[in-house]
């Protein structure tokens, strides 16, 4: 017999909010507002699927985590290609649309020259 723990709800926010994190920080950074919309329609990283196990929550934590950190890093390092790759891989083999290669955040980060843009956060709110 085997036991394996489920996913609590704090981890399932927890991947909420990195898709946030993802799409309000680090999309603007390569894409535009139109592109960022379709993404959003196309359901690229959309988090409705449960996460059967601790484990498969983690996983997927650890992979989104990993890929904002290396799309942060300036300038965008090539050594870390693999990496990108192997956690992409390992969204996509839990049911996480990410349809991006590692040459698309290179070759738009030399494209996209202003960070303004609906999608990210506000430096300051007005609070009433």
């Amino acid at each position: 017999m085997k036991i394996v723990f489920a996913s609590t709800p704090s981890q399932e926010e927890e991947i909420n909010e990195l898709v946030r994190y993802v799409y309000s920080n680090i999309f603007p950074h390569y894409f535009s507002d139109e592109e960022i919309s379709q993404f959003k329609e196309l359901k690229v990283l959309d988090t409705s699927l449960d996460f059967n196990t601790l484990k498969d929550a983690f996983q997927v934590m650890t992979s989104i985590q990993t890929v904002i950190s290396i799309l942060e890093s300036s300038p965008l390092d090539e050594q870390y290609e693999m990496v990108f790759n192997k956690n992409v891989a390992t969204l996509k083999e839990f049911g996480l649309f990410f349809p991006f290669d590692f040459e698309q955040f290179i070759e738009t980060k030399s494209l996209k020259s202003s960070m303004l843009s609906i999608y990210t956060k506000a430096d300051n709110e007005l609070i009433i």
